[in-house]
């Protein structure tokens, strides 16, 4: 069927002049009805296109198309891909966490493109105007829809697609790679039979050959992995003598590197001709990588892929592969579900991966079926091949997923009770009605369903729900009024930050004990060991294991100190966290520091909330520093220079190591001092500018008497101002350290009063503390004595 005759106005929308057989096949359903479409088909059998013509038809009738993307690298692949669309003068826009978003760019799109974690958090912020633009959908298009089954992912897919329905109702098309229960996500999804498609592997424009090799153990897990290496090369040898390609995955971005270099000494002991060296261009086009070690394989024929690679250099070693001059490449798991990198002979080494947050754990099966899947080239191979190499013991459950394939599960009933939280604080959900109204909507209903006795549905769902109501009203995280039901604070705060709810929990607790040592004059007794140890102790962090290897670094940072409640693996967080606010984290442990810190200062931000919210100011400020020097890994009497705009680790080192330790000081140095202490003149007048911009705190006391006689009572003013930038601040007057006086303020000007009485002291000591909840600035204090006569 041709694009022209189909839609004249979108040929250049298609980067071909046909459809294919599979695309024909479901395209009246796409463009002849309105109802929503679900369609399975193998891999590279061309599901980009019917995206393409779902998208289309929106644009011709003057709609807004969504396409979620299971991948962030996926998302700046249809930026590129898709400006076919704004060469036929469609905007397209691609909204992710880690490009500043523009709501008026965003409003005036006609295709939104997003992961399925973006699209969460706008259709939870959609009532703002900063996210608007999300209810303004009339077609969401769902790529890879069996991300379903993703443990960490598929219940944010779930509930995301779910509440958009209820937003805003759009059309739904749902599309995915083959799926025995495609049934269970047309029922989700309300599309009738004839616009639900699964499409056999005899669509697949590659016949794929799939098998499991098993490999003999070595002595040790590092033996163990080069054996799975050349049991890999064994299989790719023979289609790269007949110069074919292929595509080995492996388990981590360094095995990638160590794998690439491995592979380049044992194909020279092979004698397999690789690699370009004779060609003048590809080596000057290979001398611009960035990365030293890959600018050295590449000319071998052998590279590598992973996300820690620069844009650039993940762009060209694509198009190479994609011209045979990389005849080897070894990647993680992003090609297989983001860049469309076929290769005749696939082979998935690692079947086991490190997970920082779960320890060692088994490949998911969909990501196992997504790299098998891109086995077979179009148009250059007659046959693609697919290896999975593996135990002998895990031989029969692979041959079994190659057989039967994996059905699509719901991952909700896991976090019902933080996704049911969630739709509460949201207003979704407003009475009990409303909850099992919201339950029929989710996936977790529809596959129940089909399959009862698999989700334990043979009791009433209405009554297990119910149930998960009762808790959160039990636990404090929802009010329940007749049939009115709200979250509380504290479900507003789990439902902002995403936190389980244990975590939250455990965050209000903390507050509880803050306002307790506030109330008895013993906040000291909340330390910066006390929020790491909260945080460390997160069910977040469960299922972190410490490896033998790492125990005894993990006991050289914490000793003794760790509280008896963390186990092993969240003494490793403790560790890590507190080694990172000086920089300073044992080699042993920097593997899995990354993502640890990462996930430690989303938390640590989230305990600030809970502190601020719940707990006297000045808790909140603790944790404010505490996440800056867990993210910018600085000492205690600097890090309120990283509250300065464009002041990161590296310049608050140098200029602590000059003697400036706080926003005070740089103004005082000005820009003399900071060029002084090792800044570049132009970015010295800039930090001091900026440093201008933050608070500075004055203390007037005014008449404030020097002595006071026995028995008699003062009523004195004492003014708070600033001088600098306007600030958020906690201001707190105590006398002999007991409070008197505590109130939030906007800084401005604020003027406290203080009585004054004589007391049985001989000595009253007068404290005024400033505190800033959102800032890392050390609290400004000042003091008076007053004597009892």
């Amino acid at each position: 069927m041709a694009v022209e005759e189909v839609l004249p106005d979108f040929v250049g929308a298609f980067p071909f002049e046909r459809f294919n057989e599979m695309q024909s096949a479901a395209l009246p359903a796409l463009l002849n009805r309105e109802d929503n479409v679900v369609v399975s088909a193998p891999t590279a059998s061309g599901k980009t296109a019917l995206a393409e013509l779902a998208i289309c038809k929106t644009l011709a009738e003057g709609g807004t198309a969504l396409f979620l993307a299971p991948l962030r690298a996926l998302t700046n692949e249809k930026e590129s891909e898709w400006e076919r669309f704004e060469e036929l003068g469609y905007s397209v826009y691609v909204v992710t966490g880690e490009r500043d978003l523009s709501p008026r760019r965003a409003e005036r799109a006609d295709i939104l493109v997003m992961t399925p974690e973006k699209a969460d958090s706008a259709t939870r912020k959609h009532e703002t105007a900063r996210y608007s633009f999300i209810t303004d959908v009339d077609c969401c298009v769902i790529d890879e829809v069996h991300l379903l089954d993703s443990d960490r992912r598929g219940a944010v897919l779930e509930v995301t697609v779910s509440r958009l329905r209820r937003l805003c109702d759009p059309r739904v098309v749902a599309l995915s790679a083959t799926m025995p229960n495609i049934d269970d996500v047309a029922d989700w999804l309300d599309a009738p039979d004839e616009t639900t498609f699964a499409f056999g592997e005899d669509y697949r424009p590659v016949p794929l050959n799939a098998d499991v090799k098993t490999y003999s153990h070595g002595e040790n897990a590092f033996a163990d992995k080069y054996r799975r290496l050349y049991r890999a090369l064994d299989l790719a040898e023979p289609h790269i003598r007949d110069e074919g390609q292929s595509l080995v995955f492996v388990s981590s971005r360094q095995d990638t590197v160590q794998a690439a270099k491995k592979a380049r000494d044992e194909l020279t002991e092979r004698d397999i001709p690789m690699g370009a060296r004779g060609d003048y261009d590809f080596h000057n086009d290979a001398a611009d990588l960035s990365n030293d070690t890959l600018r050295q394989s590449v000319l071998d024929g052998v590279g590598f892929h992973h996300a820690g690679l620069s844009r650039e250099d993940k762009n060209r070693v694509e198009e190479w592969f994609k011209q045979g001059k990389i005849q080897l490449l070894f990647s993680t798991s992003t090609l297989a579900w983001g860049v469309n990198l076929p290769a005749r002979c696939v082979v998935i080494r690692d079947t086991k991966l490190h997970d920082p947050l779960e320890g060692e754990v088994d490949m998911s099966p969909l990501d196992v079926l997504q790299m098998l899947g891109r086995a077979g080239r179009p148009g250059y191979d007659d046959m693609g091949y697919a290896w999975v190499v593996c135990d002998r013991s895990d031989a029969d459950k692979y041959r079994r997923l190659l057989r039967d394939g994996k059905e699509i599960e719901s991952r909700l009933a896991g976090e019902l009770d933080a996704h049911l939280n969630a739709e509460i604080a949201l207003g979704t959900i407003r009475d009990i009605d409303d909850v099992m109204r919201w339950l029929e909507t989710t996936f977790y209903y529809a596959r129940a369903k089909s399959a009862p006795d698999a989700y334990d549905a043979g009791s009433d769902l209405r009554e297990r729900v119910s149930n998960e109501l009762s808790k959160l009203v039990a636990d404090g995280f929802v009010e329940r009024d007749g049939l009115r039901i709200e979250a509380t604070r504290l479900g507003q705060l789990a439902s902002k930050f995403y936190l389980r709810l244990d975590t939250a929990r455990r965050f209000a607790d903390l507050a509880e004990r803050c306002e307790a040592a506030a109330s008895e004059d013993d906040a000291d007794r909340i330390d910066a060991e006390t929020l790491l140890s909260t945080v460390a102790g997160a069910t977040e962090f469960d299922s972190v294991s410490a490896r033998s290897d790492e125990q005894d670094a993990v006991s050289a940072v914490v000793g003794g100190d760790a509280p008896e409640e963390l186990d092993a693996g969240q003494r490793k967080v403790l560790a890590i966290l507190r080694s990172g606010m000086t920089g300073t984290t044992p080699t042993e442990l920097k593997s899995d520091a990354w993502v640890i810190r990462q996930n430690a200062l989303r938390l640590l931000a989230a305990l600030r909330d809970f502190l601020d919210n719940l707990a006297p100011g000045r808790f909140a400020n603790l944790a404010c520093r505490v996440e800056a020097r867990v993210e910018h890994g600085i000492s205690d009497d600097a890090v309120g220079l990283t509250a300065i705009d464009g002041v990161g680790s590296g310049r608050a080192g140098k200029l602590a190591a000059a003697g400036l330790s706080s926003p005070g000081d740089i103004v005082r140095a000005g820009v003399s001092g900071l060029v002084s202490a090792g800044l570049s003149e132009g970015v010295a007048e800039q930090v001091v500018s900026n440093a201008r911009d933050l608070p500075v705190v004055v203390v007037d006391w005014g008449d404030f008497p020097d002595a006071i006689a026995a028995g008699d009572h003062d009523m004195r003013e004492v003014t708070v101002a600033n001088n600098g930038g306007g600030a958020r601040a906690g201001l707190r007057v105590t006398v002999n350290g007991r409070e008197m006086t505590a109130k939030p303020a906007y800084l401005g000007q604020t003027n406290l009063p203080v009585a004054v009485f004589g007391a049985d002291a001989d000595e009253l000591t007068f404290t005024v503390e400033v505190t800033f909840p959102d800032q890392p600035l050390d609290p400004v204090t000042s003091t008076r004595t007053v004597s009892v006569e």
